[in-house]
């Protein structure tokens, strides 16, 4: 495999767009037709696509730096997030959720995991 696309289910195309630009501090890096395409990774991108029928249902993780500075960023832009969670390994997790129950999440990895695991 070489590429990944995620798509996340809105049942409002405007409010989604606008919702997914808060959580991401930028708008959408393509919009093709009614799907609105983030980059997250090399290769991986997250689809904000208008299917009020599947709304609810997306389950996303994304691995991330700076878990902080992006929640106090989420709070500035009026998106609220469930408690941090910090697991017996070390890994500290949130979820949030969109208008539509879309659950997403960030996990930040301790700090030795990062160096460890660097491919740069």
């Amino acid at each position: 495999m070489t590429n990944l696309y995620a798509v996340v289910p809105v049942s409002d195309k405007d409010a989604g767009l606008a919702w997914y630009t808060a959580f991401f501090a930028r708008p959408p890096d393509e919009v093709l037709g009614e799907e609105a395409l983030w980059q997250v990774g090399a290769n991986a991108w997250l689809v904000v696509d208008h299917r009020p029928e599947r709304t609810g249902r997306a389950n996303i993780t994304l691995g991330v730096t700076g878990l902080d500075e992006i929640l106090a960023g989420w709070v500035a832009g009026g998106i609220g997030h469930e408690p941090i969670e910090t697991y017996g390994n070390g890994v500290r997790h949130v979820v949030v959720r969109d208008p539509d129950d879309n659950e997403l999440a960030l996990a930040e990895s301790p700090p030795e995991w990062t160096a460890r695991f660097r491919t740069d």
